[in-house]
């Protein structure tokens, strides 16, 4: 987005993320249970879990920003996308698109950090970004615990909102990997553990020291204030870095994927710009994307596995059946695993 009338756009789409984001965060520190919240569902796996305050912050966000944008599509992590209704004028926005559906895309993760929100750890946030044609113009990560709030407009910078002081965000630079502070995260399928543990076991001896904190969007948002000299993770969703890699690039960050590719679900590399492409190049030798090709081996044993204990368990069948037709032969109880058929 080029020009003046781009650049407002950017800015209202950044007031009403702010704002949408600053409510469910409320909503979020507002439970206060001596008890942990209830787990509602699981995704990925069983310990990748869904609560009922996840459901309620992602529809607190659609319907607040639905209020002023109802043509805007909303793409939630818990809900899906949905696609806007009926476009109102947007005068009040001054938006030059006025709502037009199909134009504005909101991307919204309502609880980035659920475990940790589980466990009554601080890191977790909301994070809203708003993308225009395709590409995020906007985000806000906003972190209640901390009580700080992350902002970026892309071609503006990145800034930090926090006991009302605005602080202008500015990554790392000069660093070398040797002295690296590096965050990084883990997937939920065991298989992708093992080939991530294996990962980060190669890179530890080769940088400062690794943290995990348990929140994409913070730790983005940390490389962005300094915080972490670099950050990488293998699994994440688009709504886990929408919001979080606009802020670390407009702090200066270099954010992208492996080999050249830009950050996706495979691969999310975040570091200074002399830091970068060191980081990048230690782990694209660790081929630390080679968990898809085990979990296919895996379950191709596992399928082979099923059809031999099958053909077993036909063998037996077979071989009792064989038994009990035998001359003389006075068979009353079939053999324990195999049924009356």
């Amino acid at each position: 987005m080029t020009g003046t009338r781009t650049d407002e756009e950017a800015e209202a789409l950044l007031r009403i993320a702010v704002a949408a984001a600053g409510e469910a965060g409320r909503l979020l520190a507002s439970w206060r249970g001596e008890e942990r919240p209830e787990v509602v569902d699981t995704k990925s796996s069983p310990t990748d879990v869904v609560t009922e305050m996840d459901r309620r912050s992602e529809a607190l966000i659609t319907e607040r920003i639905r209020a002023v944008r109802p043509g805007d599509a909303v793409l939630g992590e818990e809900g899906g996308q949905t696609a806007g209704g009926p476009a109102g004028n947007g005068s009040d926005l001054g938006a030059s698109d006025g709502g037009r559906p199909g134009r504005v895309r909101w991307v919204v993760d309502p609880l980035d950090g659920t475990v940790n929100y589980l466990y009554g750890l601080h890191d977790w946030a909301v994070s809203i970004a708003a993308e225009v044609d395709g590409t995020v113009v906007a985000g806000v990560v906003e972190v209640p615990r901390h009580g700080e709030t992350f902002t970026a407009v892309v071609g503006r910078g990145a800034w930090l909102q926090r006991g009302g002081a605005s602080v202008a965000l500015h990554c790392t630079s000069g660093v070398a990997l040797g002295q690296a502070l590096v965050g990084t995260g883990f997937g939920y399928d065991s298989g992708r553990r093992r080939a991530q543990g294996e990962v980060v076991a190669a890179l530890l001896p080769h940088v400062r020291d690794i943290r995990r904190g348990g929140s994409a969007s913070v730790d983005l948002c940390s490389v962005a204030a300094g915080r972490l000299d670099a950050f990488f993770e293998r699994g994440l969703n688009y709504w886990d870095f929408a919001a979080g890699g606009l802020i670390a690039r407009e702090a200066g960050a270099v954010v992208g994927g492996l080999a050249g590719k830009a950050e996706s679900t495979s691969m999310a590399v975040a570091a200074g710009p002399g830091l970068f492409r060191p980081l990048e190049t230690f782990l694209t030798r660790l081929n630390p994307e080679r968990d898809g090709q085990r979990s296919q081996e895996r379950d191709a044993l596992a399928d082979w596995e099923t059809h031999w204990l099958a053909g077993r368990e036909r063998g037996r069948v077979r071989s009792y059946r064989r038994a009990a037709c035998a001359p003389g032969a006075n068979v009353t109880e079939f053999p324990a695993g195999i049924g009356h058929n």
